[in-house]
Protein backbone atom coordinates (compact mmCIF):
# COMPACT_ATOMS: atom_id res chain seq x y z
CA UNK A 1 0.00 0.00 0.00
CA UNK A 2 1.10 3.56 -0.61
CA UNK A 3 2.03 5.84 2.30
CA UNK A 4 -1.07 7.92 1.65
CA UNK A 5 -3.25 4.84 2.05
CA UNK A 6 -1.39 3.73 5.17
CA UNK A 7 -1.76 7.04 6.97
CA UNK A 8 -5.34 7.74 5.96
CA UNK A 9 -6.82 5.76 8.84
CA UNK A 10 -5.85 4.50 12.26
CA UNK A 11 -3.77 1.31 12.15
CA UNK A 12 -3.78 -0.87 15.27
CA UNK A 13 -1.96 -4.01 14.13
CA UNK A 14 0.99 -4.84 11.90
CA UNK A 15 2.92 -7.94 10.86
CA UNK A 16 6.64 -7.19 10.47
CA UNK A 17 9.68 -9.17 9.44
CA UNK A 18 12.82 -8.17 11.34
CA UNK A 19 16.32 -9.05 10.15
CA UNK A 20 19.28 -7.97 12.25
CA UNK A 21 22.55 -6.89 10.68
CA UNK A 22 25.29 -9.41 9.96
CA UNK A 23 28.74 -9.22 11.51
CA UNK A 24 31.67 -7.96 9.47
CA UNK A 25 34.46 -10.18 8.22
CA UNK A 26 37.72 -10.56 10.08
CA UNK A 27 40.87 -9.45 8.24
CA UNK A 28 43.88 -11.61 7.45
CA UNK A 29 47.01 -9.48 7.09
CA UNK A 30 50.59 -9.19 8.38
CA UNK A 31 52.40 -6.15 9.62
CA UNK A 32 54.58 -4.64 6.92
CA UNK A 33 57.08 -1.95 7.87
CA UNK A 34 60.72 -1.26 6.95
CA UNK A 35 63.24 -2.95 9.25
CA UNK A 36 60.49 -5.10 10.83
CA UNK A 37 60.76 -8.30 8.86
CA UNK A 38 58.74 -10.34 11.38
CA UNK A 39 55.96 -7.89 12.19
CA UNK A 40 53.46 -10.66 12.74
CA UNK A 41 49.70 -10.87 12.08
CA UNK A 42 47.70 -7.65 12.43
CA UNK A 43 44.27 -8.48 10.99
CA UNK A 44 41.47 -6.90 13.06
CA UNK A 45 38.07 -8.30 13.98
CA UNK A 46 34.91 -7.39 12.13
CA UNK A 47 32.21 -5.26 13.78
CA UNK A 48 28.99 -6.67 15.20
CA UNK A 49 25.77 -6.29 13.24
CA UNK A 50 23.11 -3.83 14.36
CA UNK A 51 20.14 -5.10 16.36
CA UNK A 52 16.49 -4.12 15.81
CA UNK A 53 14.78 -2.63 18.87
CA UNK A 54 11.07 -1.87 19.36
CA UNK A 55 10.60 1.24 21.52
CA UNK A 56 7.45 2.72 23.06
CA UNK A 57 6.92 6.42 22.36
CA UNK A 58 4.05 8.44 23.84
CA UNK A 59 4.12 10.81 20.86
CA UNK A 60 3.27 7.99 18.43
CA UNK A 61 -0.47 7.30 18.18
CA UNK A 62 -0.73 4.67 15.44
CA UNK A 63 1.14 1.83 13.77
CA UNK A 64 0.56 3.35 10.32
CA UNK A 65 4.23 4.25 9.90
CA UNK A 66 5.48 0.70 10.60
CA UNK A 67 6.70 -0.94 7.37
CA UNK A 68 6.57 -4.69 6.63
CA UNK A 69 10.34 -5.35 6.70
CA UNK A 70 13.19 -3.92 8.81
CA UNK A 71 16.86 -4.73 8.11
CA UNK A 72 19.57 -3.91 10.62
CA UNK A 73 22.87 -2.32 9.62
CA UNK A 74 25.75 -4.75 8.92
CA UNK A 75 29.02 -4.48 10.79
CA UNK A 76 32.12 -3.33 8.90
CA UNK A 77 34.94 -5.69 8.06
CA UNK A 78 38.17 -5.59 10.03
CA UNK A 79 41.33 -4.02 8.61
CA UNK A 80 45.07 -4.30 8.88
CA UNK A 81 47.12 -2.70 11.67
CA UNK A 82 44.74 -4.37 14.16
CA UNK A 83 41.86 -2.07 13.13
CA UNK A 84 38.48 -3.34 14.23
CA UNK A 85 35.43 -2.86 12.03
CA UNK A 86 32.70 -0.49 13.20
CA UNK A 87 29.62 -2.00 14.79
CA UNK A 88 26.32 -1.62 12.99
CA UNK A 89 24.00 0.97 14.49
CA UNK A 90 20.80 -0.35 16.09
CA UNK A 91 17.51 0.18 14.26
CA UNK A 92 14.64 1.54 16.37
CA UNK A 93 10.94 1.04 15.63
CA UNK A 94 8.78 3.57 17.47
CA UNK A 95 5.37 2.28 18.53
CA UNK A 96 2.53 3.76 20.64
CA UNK A 97 2.15 3.07 24.35
CA UNK A 98 0.15 -0.08 24.97
CA UNK A 99 1.66 -2.02 22.06
CA UNK A 100 1.80 -5.78 22.48
CA UNK A 101 4.49 -7.77 20.64
CA UNK A 102 3.40 -11.28 19.66
CA UNK A 103 5.12 -14.23 17.99
CA UNK A 104 2.92 -17.00 16.62
CA UNK A 105 0.02 -15.73 18.72
CA UNK A 106 2.00 -15.70 22.00
CA UNK A 107 2.66 -12.40 23.78
CA UNK A 108 6.38 -11.83 24.30
CA UNK A 109 6.47 -8.13 25.24
CA UNK A 110 4.10 -5.47 26.56
CA UNK A 111 5.32 -1.92 25.96
CA UNK A 112 3.23 0.26 28.26
CA UNK A 113 5.72 2.91 29.45
CA UNK A 114 7.38 5.74 27.55
CA UNK A 115 10.91 4.78 26.52
CA UNK A 116 10.44 1.07 27.26
CA UNK A 117 12.40 -1.08 24.80
CA UNK A 118 12.30 -4.64 23.56
CA UNK A 119 15.34 -6.03 21.77
CA UNK A 120 13.56 -8.01 19.07
CA UNK A 121 16.48 -9.44 17.05
CA UNK A 122 20.19 -9.56 17.89
CA UNK A 123 22.86 -8.52 15.45
CA UNK A 124 25.39 -11.09 14.28
CA UNK A 125 28.82 -11.30 15.93
CA UNK A 126 31.73 -9.95 13.92
CA UNK A 127 34.32 -12.33 12.49
CA UNK A 128 37.79 -12.78 13.99
CA UNK A 129 40.94 -11.48 12.30
CA UNK A 130 44.09 -13.56 12.13
CA UNK A 131 45.59 -11.57 15.02
CA UNK A 132 43.02 -13.30 17.26
CA UNK A 133 44.50 -16.72 16.43
CA UNK A 134 48.09 -15.78 17.29
CA UNK A 135 49.60 -18.21 19.82
CA UNK A 136 52.98 -19.64 20.85
CA UNK A 137 52.30 -22.68 18.70
CA UNK A 138 51.16 -20.65 15.66
CA UNK A 139 53.16 -17.45 15.17
CA UNK A 140 51.85 -16.79 11.64
CA UNK A 141 48.14 -17.71 11.56
CA UNK A 142 46.47 -17.50 8.18
CA UNK A 143 42.97 -18.00 9.57
CA UNK A 144 40.21 -15.33 9.60
CA UNK A 145 36.49 -15.95 10.06
CA UNK A 146 33.43 -14.41 8.51
CA UNK A 147 30.82 -12.63 10.61
CA UNK A 148 27.67 -14.40 11.78
CA UNK A 149 24.32 -13.61 10.22
CA UNK A 150 21.84 -11.56 12.23
CA UNK A 151 18.79 -13.04 13.89
CA UNK A 152 15.55 -13.12 11.88
CA UNK A 153 11.98 -13.15 13.23
CA UNK A 154 8.41 -12.44 12.13
CA UNK A 155 6.42 -10.59 14.81
CA UNK A 156 2.93 -9.16 15.19
CA UNK A 157 2.43 -5.72 16.70
CA UNK A 158 -0.98 -4.99 18.20
CA UNK A 159 -2.34 -2.05 20.15
CA UNK A 160 -3.97 -3.17 23.38
CA UNK A 161 -5.80 0.12 23.96
CA UNK A 162 -7.16 1.86 20.91
CA UNK A 163 -8.77 5.03 22.31
CA UNK A 164 -10.46 6.47 25.37
CA UNK A 165 -13.94 6.47 23.82
CA UNK A 166 -15.43 4.42 21.01
CA UNK A 167 -18.35 5.50 18.80
CA UNK A 168 -20.55 2.41 18.48
CA UNK A 169 -23.49 2.21 16.10
CA UNK A 170 -25.01 0.68 13.02
CA UNK A 171 -23.84 1.73 9.53
CA UNK A 172 -25.00 5.20 8.44
CA UNK A 173 -25.85 6.32 11.98
CA UNK A 174 -23.55 9.33 11.53
CA UNK A 175 -20.50 8.26 13.54
CA UNK A 176 -17.96 9.62 11.05
CA UNK A 177 -19.76 12.95 10.77
CA UNK A 178 -19.95 13.18 14.54
CA UNK A 179 -16.22 12.52 14.88
CA UNK A 180 -15.52 15.31 12.39
CA UNK A 181 -17.75 17.66 14.39
CA UNK A 182 -16.06 17.14 17.78
CA UNK A 183 -12.42 16.41 16.92
CA UNK A 184 -9.62 17.04 14.47
CA UNK A 185 -10.19 13.79 12.58
CA UNK A 186 -11.37 13.91 8.96
CA UNK A 187 -12.89 10.54 8.05
CA UNK A 188 -14.67 10.26 4.72
CA UNK A 189 -18.36 11.25 4.68
CA UNK A 190 -20.81 11.56 1.80
CA UNK A 191 -24.45 12.30 0.98
CA UNK A 192 -25.17 8.66 0.11
CA UNK A 193 -25.25 5.63 2.47
CA UNK A 194 -21.96 3.80 3.00
CA UNK A 195 -20.04 2.36 5.94
CA UNK A 196 -16.54 3.05 7.21
CA UNK A 197 -14.24 0.06 6.71
CA UNK A 198 -11.30 1.21 8.83
CA UNK A 199 -11.25 2.81 12.29
CA UNK A 200 -10.43 6.51 12.60
CA UNK A 201 -9.24 8.21 15.76
CA UNK A 202 -9.72 11.90 16.53
CA UNK A 203 -8.38 13.96 19.44
CA UNK A 204 -10.74 16.21 21.43
CA UNK A 205 -8.71 19.02 23.02
CA UNK A 206 -9.75 20.95 26.14
CA UNK A 207 -8.66 24.31 27.52
CA UNK A 208 -6.55 22.73 30.27
CA UNK A 209 -4.58 20.94 27.49
CA UNK A 210 -6.10 17.57 28.33
CA UNK A 211 -6.73 15.38 25.28
CA UNK A 212 -9.29 12.62 24.84
CA UNK A 213 -9.01 10.14 21.96
CA UNK A 214 -12.29 9.16 20.28
CA UNK A 215 -12.46 6.26 17.81
CA UNK A 216 -14.95 5.91 14.97
CA UNK A 217 -15.60 2.16 15.04
CA UNK A 218 -16.82 0.75 11.71
CA UNK A 219 -20.54 -0.01 11.72
CA UNK A 220 -21.78 -3.10 13.57
CA UNK A 221 -24.48 -5.27 11.96
CA UNK A 222 -26.78 -7.90 13.44
CA UNK A 223 -24.87 -11.14 13.78
CA UNK A 224 -21.49 -9.42 14.09
CA UNK A 225 -20.51 -11.72 16.96
CA UNK A 226 -20.89 -14.61 14.47
CA UNK A 227 -18.35 -12.79 12.26
CA UNK A 228 -20.93 -11.68 9.71
CA UNK A 229 -19.40 -9.04 7.52
CA UNK A 230 -16.22 -8.05 9.35
CA UNK A 231 -17.88 -8.36 12.74
CA UNK A 232 -15.11 -9.89 14.85
CA UNK A 233 -12.46 -7.41 13.69
CA UNK A 234 -14.82 -4.49 14.37
CA UNK A 235 -15.80 -5.81 17.81
CA UNK A 236 -12.12 -6.24 18.64
CA UNK A 237 -11.71 -2.47 18.27
CA UNK A 238 -14.55 -1.82 20.72
CA UNK A 239 -13.00 -4.21 23.25
CA UNK A 240 -10.00 -1.89 23.57
CA UNK A 241 -11.92 1.33 24.27
CA UNK A 242 -12.28 2.56 27.84
CA UNK A 243 -15.85 3.83 27.55
CA UNK A 244 -18.53 3.71 24.87
CA UNK A 245 -20.67 6.25 23.03
CA UNK A 246 -23.70 4.53 21.48
CA UNK A 247 -24.73 6.55 18.41
CA UNK A 248 -28.38 6.06 17.43
CA UNK A 249 -30.13 7.29 14.29
CA UNK A 250 -33.23 9.23 15.38
CA UNK A 251 -34.62 9.20 11.85
CA UNK A 252 -35.40 5.47 12.08
CA UNK A 253 -38.89 4.42 13.30
CA UNK A 254 -37.69 2.76 16.54
CA UNK A 255 -34.17 3.98 17.43
CA UNK A 256 -34.26 2.31 20.87
CA UNK A 257 -34.17 -1.10 19.20
CA UNK A 258 -30.76 -0.17 17.76
CA UNK A 259 -29.44 0.16 21.30
CA UNK A 260 -30.79 -3.25 22.26
CA UNK A 261 -29.22 -4.92 19.22
CA UNK A 262 -25.86 -3.20 19.76
CA UNK A 263 -25.68 -4.23 23.41
CA UNK A 264 -26.62 -7.79 22.47
CA UNK A 265 -23.83 -8.03 19.89
CA UNK A 266 -21.26 -6.64 22.35
CA UNK A 267 -22.27 -9.01 25.15
CA UNK A 268 -22.26 -12.01 22.84
CA UNK A 269 -18.71 -11.15 21.84
CA UNK A 270 -17.54 -10.50 25.42
CA UNK A 271 -19.88 -10.78 28.41
CA UNK A 272 -20.26 -7.43 30.18
CA UNK A 273 -18.71 -5.40 27.38
CA UNK A 274 -21.87 -3.29 26.99
CA UNK A 275 -21.77 -2.38 30.70
CA UNK A 276 -18.69 -0.18 30.47
CA UNK A 277 -19.13 3.55 31.24
CA UNK A 278 -21.20 4.92 28.40
CA UNK A 279 -23.44 7.61 26.96
CA UNK A 280 -26.30 7.43 24.47
CA UNK A 281 -25.94 9.86 21.57
CA UNK A 282 -29.18 10.54 19.68
CA UNK A 283 -27.96 11.78 16.30
CA UNK A 284 -29.76 13.60 13.46
CA UNK A 285 -31.90 15.75 15.78
CA UNK A 286 -32.20 18.28 12.94
CA UNK A 287 -34.59 16.02 11.02
CA UNK A 288 -38.38 16.64 11.48
CA UNK A 289 -39.26 13.13 12.69
CA UNK A 290 -36.43 13.07 15.24
CA UNK A 291 -38.14 15.23 17.91
CA UNK A 292 -40.95 12.75 18.53
CA UNK A 293 -38.56 9.79 18.45
CA UNK A 294 -36.34 11.53 21.02
CA UNK A 295 -39.11 11.64 23.62
CA UNK A 296 -39.99 8.01 22.99
CA UNK A 297 -36.34 7.00 23.23
CA UNK A 298 -35.97 8.67 26.63
CA UNK A 299 -39.00 6.75 27.90
CA UNK A 300 -37.39 3.44 26.89
CA UNK A 301 -33.96 3.96 28.50
CA UNK A 302 -32.76 4.97 31.95
CA UNK A 303 -29.36 6.33 30.87
CA UNK A 304 -28.66 9.91 29.88
CA UNK A 305 -29.52 10.71 26.27
CA UNK A 306 -27.63 13.51 24.51
CA UNK A 307 -29.39 14.73 21.33
CA UNK A 308 -27.00 16.11 18.72
CA UNK A 309 -26.81 16.93 15.05
CA UNK A 310 -23.47 15.97 13.53
CA UNK A 311 -24.46 17.80 10.34
CA UNK A 312 -25.19 21.20 11.91
CA UNK A 313 -23.13 20.85 15.09
CA UNK A 314 -26.19 21.36 17.28
CA UNK A 315 -25.61 20.47 20.96
CA UNK A 316 -22.14 19.01 20.36
CA UNK A 317 -20.88 21.14 23.28
CA UNK A 318 -22.92 19.05 25.71
CA UNK A 319 -21.42 15.89 24.24
CA UNK A 320 -17.86 17.23 24.56
CA UNK A 321 -18.44 18.21 28.21
CA UNK A 322 -19.98 14.83 29.05
CA UNK A 323 -17.10 13.11 27.30
CA UNK A 324 -14.72 14.91 29.67
CA UNK A 325 -16.82 13.78 32.65
CA UNK A 326 -16.48 10.16 31.53
CA UNK A 327 -12.74 10.62 31.04
CA UNK A 328 -12.21 12.20 34.48
CA UNK A 329 -14.31 9.49 36.09
CA UNK A 330 -12.17 6.82 34.47
CA UNK A 331 -8.96 8.45 35.69
CA UNK A 332 -10.26 8.41 39.27
CA UNK A 333 -11.15 4.72 39.05
CA UNK A 334 -7.87 3.92 37.34
CA UNK A 335 -5.76 5.69 39.99
CA UNK A 336 -7.55 3.85 42.81
CA UNK A 337 -6.60 0.52 41.29
CA UNK A 338 -10.14 -0.90 41.32
CA UNK A 339 -10.63 -1.07 37.58
CA UNK A 340 -8.47 -0.55 34.53
CA UNK A 341 -8.55 -1.43 30.85
CA UNK A 342 -5.13 0.00 30.03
Amino acid sequence: MSEKTLTRHFVDHRRVKLVAGSGGKGACSFHSEPRKEWGGPDGGNGGDGGSVIIKADRFVKSLAHVVPVYKGEDGESGGNKNCYGRNGRPTYISVPLGTIVKEQGKTIADLSEHGQEYLAVFGGTGGKGNRFFLSNENRAPMTATSGMEGQERVLQLELRTMAHAGLVGFPNSGKSSLLRAISNARPAVAAYPFTTLNPHVGIVKYRDHEQVAVADIPGIICGAHLNRGLGISFLRHIERCRFLLFVLDLSTPEPWTQLQHLRYELDQYEPGLSQRPQAIIANKIDLPEARENLQTLRSHVTERVIPVSALTGQNTEELILHLRELYDGFLQVDSSGRLTWW
